[in-house]
C-alpha cells in the first residue's frame, strides 16, 4: 500500500496525542499539538488559494515552524521549498524563479531581502512572517505568522490525500544551480522514512510506533533547509522518536554537547570529520563535565568521516556506535558502512537491495569483477527534477529492460565481496563540510573581475573541512594579480559565505589539447603551492 505523509503522522499523533515529537533548544511541542497547529497553517494558505502541487517557500532557520509548514503542506497535498538561509540576494532570486513558490514563510531577519524581491514575484501572493527577536530592515510583507494562526481553524478537515503526492527537495546540481528534486510519498516514505522495525500494511499500523519503541531521541546537525537535516528528522518522527533540533545558526560543539546530555540523546546525526573533530575535542576536554551516557550512535553524511576521527570519537564517548551510508536527494539511501574499514581506502558499503554499480549498459557490475560504475537506484526513486527535462534525462535512465534507474553521479568499485568502495563523484564537486560547491559558479563570478583573465576553481584536502576552495587565477596584467582578499571581496556579493575561495594561486592556466582548463594539473598546482605555505 502506498502511503501519504499526513496520513502517517496523523495516524503516529492520535494513538497518543501528549508524546513529545519535537525539542528546539528550549521549546517542545507535543504530538498533538503540532497537529492542531499544521491545521491552523493548512487552512490559513487554502484560504488564500494555496492547493495541491503549489509551492510554499520555508526561508528560516531551524525551529519547530519549519516542521509545522512541512506537515501543514502535507495535508492540503502543496510541496515545501527549502531555501538555504546563507544565499545572497542574486542566489535568492533564481530560487524564487525556478521554484514557482506562490506562499513564503521567514524570519523576520530575512525582510530585507523578501521585501527586495517581493514586487518581482506577484504569484507569491501570501507571506508569512516568523518572529526571531531581530528587528526588520526593512518592513517585510504579509502577516505575522502566530496573529494568522490565532484566528484560523484547527479542524482537520482537509480533502483525500494521496502516495502520488509530492514532496520537493532543492539539491546543487553539477552546473551549480540548485535544483529541486520531485519525490511522491509513497516513494520518499518507503526509501527513506520507513518503519526501522519492518514494513506496515495500514497507514494504523504506523500507531504501533507511538510509544517510542526503540527509544529514539535523535539530534539531528544538518540544519532542515538541506534534505539531510529533514530526513533523519523523518526517520525519528515516524518510527515514534523525539527530534532533537539545535536552532544556534553557529556549530558550537559545547552546545551540542549541552543538548546531548539535557534532552538525554540516545542517536548524534553529523556531518564528517567538520563536526565529529571538534565535537570529540570538546567531550575529551578536561574541564569538560558533560554527562552523556545516554548517547549510543552516532550516524554522518554528506560528508566522509575519517579513521582518525571515528578513533576520537570512540575515545571521547566510550563504545558507541558509529555509522555512515551512502545517500543523495536524488537517490535516497543507497548503501550503509559495513564493519570494515580500510584506514587508506575508507569505509566499505553493503548496496540496499534496490541498488545496483552499472557499467556504460546500465547492466549490473557483479563481485569478483574489480569493476568500476556508478552507483544507481531503481524502484522507491524520485520523478526527476522540477522544471529541468535535460538534467532529468541525464540522471534517470532507463535500461534495456524497460527498468528505470537514478545515477546521482558517484562512482564505486565493486569488491570481491560484494560490497563496494565509494570513489566520489565524477564531476569536480567539493565537499567542504558537507556543502557541496559547484566550481562553474564560481568561475562564473570570478570571470568579472576587472583583474582576472582566467581562472579554475577546485578543492584541496583540508583537516577540518574535508575539501576548502582554492581558485587558480591567470591575471589580466602580469605582475598585477589580484590579492585573496580582493577576490573574496567581489566573491561575496555574488555567492554564499561558504563557496568563496579560501586560497589564491596565480598562474598561467595550462589547458587540455582541446582547449579545456586542464583540471588535473590544477589541482595538483593547487594542492602543491597551499601546502607548501607557513
Amino acid at each position: 500500500m502506498e502511503f501519504q505523509l499526513a496520513d502517517l503522522y496523523e495516524c503516529l499523533c492520535d494513538a497518543d496525542p501528549d508524546a513529545i515529537v519535537v525539542i528546539a533548544d528550549e521549546q517542545e511541542i507535543r504530538r498533538g499539538e503540532l497537529d492542531r497547529r499544521a491545521n491552523r497553517l493548512a487552512h490559513i494558505l487554502l484560504d488564500a488559494g494555496v492547493g495541491r502541487g503549489d509551492h510554499v517557500g520555508v526561508y528560516s532557520f531551524n525551529r519547530i515552524e519549519w516542521l509545522e509548514t512541512l506537515l501543514a503542506c502535507w495535508k492540503i497535498g502543496a510541496a515545501t521549498i527549502n531555501i538555504n538561509f546563507r544565499y545572497v540576494r542574486s542566489e535568492l532570486r533564481y530560487l524564487w524563479e525556478n521554484s514557482d513558490m506562490v506562499a513564503l514563510v521567514y524570519e523576520r531577519g530575512f525582510s530585507d531581502h523578501v521585501a527586495a524581491l517581493a514586487s518581482d514575484f506577484p504569484a507569491l501572493r501570501t507571506y508569512l512572517r516568523l518572529d526571531d527577536g531581530s528587528e526588520e530592515k526593512l518592513p517585510g510583507p504579509g502577516a505575522d505568522y502566530e496573529s494568522a494562526l490565532a484566528e484560523a481553524s484547527e479542524d482537520r478537515d482537509f480533502a483525500p490525500r494521496s502516495g502520488d503526492d509530492l514532496y520537493i527537495v532543492y539539491t546543487g546540481g553539477t552546473t551549480g544551480m540548485p535544483k529541486g528534486t520531485l519525490w511522491r510519498h509513497a516513494d520518499l516514505y518507503s526509501n527513506v522514512a520507513r518503519r526501522l522495525t519492518g514494513p506496515i500494511e495500514r497507514p494504523e499500523e504506523i500507531a504501533q510506533q507511538s510509544d517510542n519503541p526503540l527509544g529514539l531521541r535523535m539530534l539531528t546537525l544538518s540544519p532542515l533547509m538541506h534534505g539531510g537535516g529533514q530526513w533523519p528528522l523523518f526517520i525519528c518522527i515516524f518510527n515514534g522518536g523525539v527530534a532533537v533540533l539545535p536552532t544556534s545558526m553557529h556549530f558550537d560543539p559545547d552546545h551540542v554537547l549541552n543538548l546531548v546530555e539535557r534532552y538525554d540523546v540516545t542517536t548524534l546525526s553529523i556531518i564528517g570529520d567538520a563536526m565529529g573533530r571538534p565535537i570529540a575535542e570538546a567531550r575529551m576536554n578536561p574541564a569538560s563535565k558533560h554527562q552523556t551516557s545516554a548517547l549510543k550512535a552516532i550516524s554522518t553524511g554528506g560528508a566522509l568521516l575519517t579513521a582518525g576521527v571515528r578513533d576520537l570519537l570512540r575515545e571521547a564517548f566510550g563504545s558507541i556506535y558509529i555509522s555512515g551510508g551512502i545517500g543523495s536527494s536524488e537517490i535516497g539511501t543507497a548503501a550503509r558502512e559495513t564493519p570494515h574499514f580500510d584506514p587508506a581506502g575508507g569505509p566499505r558499503f553493503a548496496l540496499d537491495t534496490q541498488v545496483a554499480v552499472l557499467d556504460d549498459e546500465l547492466c549490473p557490475i557483479p563481485p569478483g569483477s574489480g569493476g568500476i560504475g556508478l552507483i544507481a537506484r531503481q524502484g522507491d526513486i524520485p520523478l526527476g527534477y522540477y522544471k529541468d527535462p535535460e538534467k532529468t534525462a541525464s540522471t534517470f535512465r532507463t535500461d534495456a529492460d524497460g527498468t528505470r534507474w537514478v545515477l546521482p553521479g558517484d562512482w564505486a568499485r565493486v569488491e570481491d565481496d560484494g560490497t563496494i568502495s565509494l570513489l566520489g563523484r565524477g564531476s569536480q564537486c567539493i565537499n567542504s563540510g558537507g556543502e557541496k560547491i559547484f566550481p562553474d559558479e564560481i568561475e562564473a563570478v570570478l570571470a568579472e573581475h576587472p583583474d582576472i583573465r582566467h581562472a579554475a576553481v577546485v578543492g584541496v584536502p583540508d583537516a577540518t573541512w574535508m575539501e576548502r576552495v582554492v581558485a587558480v587565477v591567470e591575471p589580466l596584467k602580469p605582475g598585477n594579480p589580484p590579492t585573496l582578499e580582493d577576490i573574496q571581496t567581489h566573491c561575496r556579493v555574488h555567492l554564499a559565505g561558504y563557496k568563496l575561495p579560501r586560497a589564491l594561486v596565480v598562474s598561467d592556466l595550462k589547458r587540455t589539447p582541446a582547449g579545456k582548463v586542464d583540471y588535473v594539473w590544477a589541482k595538483a598546482r593547487a594542492e602543491e603551492e597551499t601546502q607548501a605555505a607557513p
